[in-house]
């Protein structure tokens, strides 16, 4: 196979023969995911680009290389691209979903050169599969998977590399393949079995692997284990931080996880091939280690491999280098090792983004093999039919690109593939609320509440969704139910304390941030609600002594600076509050209330020009507030600027016609202008 590489890859370097291929595959891919190319921020996106705050700062980089645990993995060059995405664009998407799309593209080329560098007169259409196969849609179109779509060319560069290497034994093939093989780990663990497939390939090659092949293939094992295990441990750092469970799987014993890897398995290879229904999240269906049936897909594959073994000396053994492909950069996916999202399914397609390769490879030299021995006649109909295949694929992804557009229709769309989603339920639930329909999110909450009826997540979410609609009683009973069922969520005693400091129960509220802490004692929100229930109940030196602690752990957010300099202004320790309120204006200049209130210990401090200036930015950012309008007039009466403080009044009762403070000041100051008229007649 390889003998007639160096004729085709002489033919694809004219531009005559490849240009009208790649223009196809990126033309059909263009038409496939258009209509995602304005979805939203849907499901984990929001996690991974909303509120990830080390994108949202210089900071942020240097956390990304050199303070492992400090995201949920380690993934530097993808985190870093995604950094400069978000510099540029910011939560507009469309700069994401065109990345995302400008890469799928490049690497469905990538697929191409790979497959020529096998010898593959097909190559290009192993390209197209690729670019076009519906199961590949989860990976291009949802924005938080850019880590797929982003480590593949490097991989695929990689591999291409080693080939050239294994050919010539160039020194410099070998140190790009390594180094590609370095920058695809920093975007995702999963390419971590590479080191496999080079001796995979070392057999399919020469029938045998050497010692020197385990040597070569060495420093990529090494690069794999380390930054496989620097993920892995990274994950494990922020979860203690973030103070995070993972979810338990329903995997238990060795048992359980072969017969899940089987089945597993087998669903995936079937979705390779037969991609008619998407679903989104695939059913849960329980496992049986003890039914002969669910040891069938074992027996399968060892017949399977054991015939093609027997034919290793012709195509077997190029069945064999696909299929090992496949499954080996599946293994990670199979349930060897539990994986969070097992517990709630055990397929998601965006698995199968690189894998797929090793299946499109070996249908194409299938289709090849077969098509140099049909006759002419067949050969017409079998060219008949391919472009029916094509355009059947591209329909499909076409079809399942739309779930992308907006996250109701996902999470819709989902409930009508998989009704038995209790997350799609959880999820539209949190987006109703977070629309503000709440009728729509308690019947969403309470259907989730109906398919895992022992979830404190759940009673936890209904209980948000009682409290906003002002059924606080309600609320209370589902937020104590919630905690039964998960004492570790601090988010419960969070809301139970903020619900009791409204109430005026200030005693309550801080029985339950203390009970919080003891669970997560470095937790800044209970440390800050716990401090302002102090506050509220007469202790503001208490208060101010955990605002101190909370924003000397925390000196780049704004909101803890404001925090303690709120305080210092309440006790009237207006230098010490100048200084934290400054802080937080210049962390976050959008923070309308640390200008305010900076504004208002500027004056108290007789420094009126420059706490007018502060009430001006809070005017740039709210123009109707009339708290500001209010110390602006108050301010200007003081410098002597009569009529524009009459301005300001006027304004601010404009607004708000109940504003008694300014209504009395304008009285006051419209008698003052008349005395001056009268006494300057006089």
């Amino acid at each position: 196979m390889l003998g007639a590489s160096t004729f085709w890859l002489g033919l694809c370097s004219k531009w005559r023969f490849w240009l009208p291929q790649a223009l196809l595959i990126s033309g059909l891919t263009l038409w496939i995911y258009w209509p995602s190319l304005r979805g939203e921020l849907i499901w984990d996106d929001e996690w991974y680009v909303r509120m990830n705050p080390s994108l949202h700062d210089l900071r942020g980089l240097w956390r990304f290389w050199f303070q492992p645990g400090s995201w949920v993995e380690y993934y530097p060059v993808q985190e870093t691209v995604q950094w400069v995405q978000w510099q540029l664009w910011g939560e507009h998407t469309l700069g994401y979903h065109l990345t995302g799309l400008f890469l799928h593209i490049v690497n469905a080329l990538l697929v191409w050169k790979l497959l020529a560098k096998f010898g593959l007169r097909f190559a290009w259409l192993g390209g197209l599969i690729f670019a076009v196969h519906p199961v590949q849609v989860d990976s291009v179109a949802y924005i938080c998977e850019l880590k797929n779509t982003l480590s593949l060319p490097f991989f695929l560069l990689s591999m291409m590399a080693w080939i050239d290497f294994d050919e010539g034994k160039s020194v410099l093939d070998y140190r790009k393949s390594l180094e590609f093989f370095l920058v695809a780990m920093l975007c995702k663990i999963s390419m971590a079995p590479f080191w496999v497939i080079i001796l995979l390939y070392a057999w399919w090659k020469r029938g045998r692997i050497g010692w020197n092949d385990f040597l070569n293939c060495a420093p990529f094992l090494l690069v794999a284990v380390v930054f496989s295990y620097l993920t892995i441990w990274s994950g494990a750092v922020y979860e203690k931080s973030a103070h995070a469970v993972a979810a338990a799987t329903p995997l238990s014993g060795i048992l359980s996880r072969l017969d899940a890897a089987g089945q597993i398995g087998t669903v995936y290879f079937a979705r390779c091939f037969l991609p008619w229904n998407h679903f989104l999240i695939y059913p849960q269906w329980p496992l049986h280690e003890d039914s002969l049936l669910a040891w069938l897909p074992w027996v399968v594959m060892a017949g399977v491999i054991g015939f093609l073994w027997h034919k290793r000396a012709d195509w077997g053994r190029h069945a064999l280098l696909g299929l090992g492909f496949f499954f080996l950069f599946l293994a990670p996916f199979l349930g060897f090792v539990p994986v969070s999202y097992m517990n709630f399914t055990w397929v998601m397609d965006h698995f199968l983004y690189l894998p797929i390769i090793g299946l499109i490879g070996l249908v194409v030299a299938g289709m090849e093999g077969l098509y140099a021995r049909l006759s002419a006649g067949a050969r017409l109909v079998a060219v008949g039919i391919l472009p029916v295949v094509v355009i059947l694929l591209t329909g499909l992804s076409r079809a399942f690109d739309g779930f992308y557009i907006s996250e109701e229709g996902f999470w819709l769309k989902m409930l009508q593939s998989n009704p038995t989603v209790w997350m799609a339920h959880t999820n539209l639930g949190s987006r109703y609320l977070e629309l503000e329909r709440f009728p729509e999110a308690l019947v969403q909450e309470k259907q989730a509440l109906v398919l895992r009826p022992d979830s404190g997540d759940d009673y936890y979410n209904l209980g948000l969704v009682l409290e906003k609609m002002g059924r606080a009683q309600e609320a209370k009973t589902e937020y104590e139910r919630a905690m039964k069922l998960s004492p570790g969520n601090t988010k419960i005693y969070l809301n139970l304390g903020e619900m009791m400091r409204r109430a005026g129960d200030a005693a309550k509220a801080e029985d339950y941030f203390r009970e919080g802490l003891k669970i997560a004692p470095d937790d800044a929100s209970l440390d800050t609600d716990l401090a302002a229930s102090l506050v509220q109940s007469g202790r503001p030196r208490e208060a101010i002594a955990i605002y101190e602690q909370v924003a000397e752990n925390n000196p780049d957010m704004a909101q803890f600076q404001y925090n303690l300099g709120n305080a210092l202004l309440q006790m009237g320790s207006l230098d010490e509050a100048v200084q934290h309120l400054e802080a937080a204006v210049s962390l976050d200049p959008k923070l309308v209330s640390a200008h305010e209130n900076l504004g208002v210990a500027l004056a108290q401090l007789g420094r009126l020009p420059e706490a007018m200036d502060q009430f001006e930015d809070v005017l740039q950012l709210n123009p109707n507030s009339w708290q500001a309008l209010d110390n602006l007039g108050m301010a200007l009466a003081q410098t002597g600027h009569i009529l524009e403080a009459i301005d300001r009044f006027e304004r601010a009762l404009e607004i708000n016609p109940q504003d008694a403070k300014a209504s009395d000041s304008l009285a006051k100051l419209k008698q003052f202008e008349q005395q001056q008229g009268a006494a300057g007649k006089n």
